[in-house]
This record gives structure tokens, C-alpha cells and sequence, in this order.
């Protein structure tokens, strides 16, 4: 088995269980404007990045509304709810285990950054990380670049760093610093996606305790 000296982990669907919320805040988005409400099963299965080309294949209509408004409205109504959502079962743990084994940690999310250090804070686990690294913005987009920030400012070797996602743009991140990676599932794309990547993907975040 690699030796691993870092995790990255991402947020969003990964440590914090919040695709039920994503759902219900878009299905009242779109049910203000007509659209066609969505379960979570077709959620999973179509969401990508960058979100704005999601928004477009829900039947948002951006030459009628600003995006931008549109990503304001969509946090806005997130984060008036995000403390309803709790970690995934098991991730405190798996945080935990970690540390002790001697491993650094981070977070990488297309979260804007000072909302991910807030929401990180509340849930008591800051300490667990050396890095946390949100966007800038609330557009959701590529996490490409800054995962390739990470890495320099840090000084990682890739080879020793395995990032942990939901999804198949974690994937294509770890993919273009360098790094493994390995997906859960249960979080923002179906099983069936992660699969296209090749890469493990695994039924609980527990499971990754194996990789240290």
C-alpha cells in the first residue's frame, strides 16, 4: 500500500453531507421560475462544474437574469440553512484517525473562502487542517488552479498526497496536480459517474482509513 503523507479532502458532499440541502435550495429556485423541480437521484447524476453550465441545463435563463444574482440568491437561501446539515457519519472519526497516524490535512472546496473557515469553525474542526483553501467568489467554478496553489505554497510532493472527493471534478483536480485520489459516494454525482474515472471509489468515508 502508498504511503500517503497528506490528505486533501473536499467539503461540500465529501466531509459536510449537504446534497439533500443543494436539492432543496435549487428545486426552490427553479420552482420560482417555472423550471421543472428535480429528485436527488437526477441531481447526482447530472450536477457538474462549472455549476453555471448546470444552472443552464436546469432551464435557467441567463441572458433574462445575471448569474451572478442568481449565485447570490442560491447562497444566500444555503446559508441560511447550511447548519441544518451535519458531517458526514463517520468523518469525525476518520479526522481523527488521521491526525493520530501522523498525516497533515486540508481542505480544498469551491466554497467561498470565508464561509468554508466559518462553517469549518463551527463544527469544531479547524485544528485538524493545515490549509484550508475556499474560492474567492460564489461561482462554484474550476478548483483547478487552486489546487495547484495549494501544492506550490505548500510545498507537497504530490506523490505523498491523496485527495479525497465526491465528485468527477476532484477527480480531474487530482488528476492535474499530480496527486491520487479516491471518491465517496452518497455525495453531489452518482456512483455511476465516479466509476467513469477509474479510480476506487469507496461506499463509506471510513473506508479511508485503509489508505494510511
Amino acid at each position: 500500500m502508498k504511503q500517503y503523507k497528506h490528505i486533501i479532502w473536499d467539503w461540500n458532499g465529501t466531509l459536510f453531507d449537504d446534497a439533500h440541502l443543494c436539492l432543496e435550495v435549487l428545486n426552490a429556485m427553479m420552482g420560482e421560475r417555472g423550471l421543472s423541480l428535480i429528485t436527488l437521484e437526477s441531481y447526482r447524476e447530472n450536477f457538474r462544474f462549472p455549476v453555471i453550465d448546470y444552472y443552464v441545463d436546469l432551464g435557467f435563463d441567463f441572458d433574462a437574469e445575471d448569474f451572478d444574482d442568481v449565485a447570490n440568491e442560491y447562497i444566500a437561501l444555503y446559508n441560511s440553512r447550511r447548519c441544518e446539515c451535519k458531517l458526514r457519519a463517520g468523518a469525525l472519526e476518520v479526522l481523527q484517525a488521521i491526525e493520530e497516524a501522523g498525516l497533515k490535512q486540508s481542505i480544498l472546496s469551491a466554497y467561498h473562502q470565508d464561509l468554508l473557515e466559518q462553517v469549518v469553525e463551527y463544527f469544531d474542526i479547524t485544528g485538524f487542517f493545515t490549509n484550508i483553501s475556499g474560492l474567492g467568489d460564489y461561482y462554484a467554478n474550476c478548483k483547478i488552479d487552486l489546487g495547484k496553489k495549494l501544492i506550490e505554497t505548500t510545498g507537497l510532493d504530490v506523490s505523498e498526497v491523496l485527495l479525497v472527493g465526491d465528485t468527477v471534478h476532484d477527480f480531474e483536480v487530482a488528476e492535474k496536480i499530480g496527486c491520487d485520489c479516491v471518491l465517496l459516494v452518497d455525495g453531489h454525482q452518482s456512483k455511476e459517474k465516479l466509476k467513469s474515472c477509474g479510480v476506487e471509489v469507496l461506499s463509506l468515508i471510513s473506508q479511508v482509513s485503509s489508505h494510511i
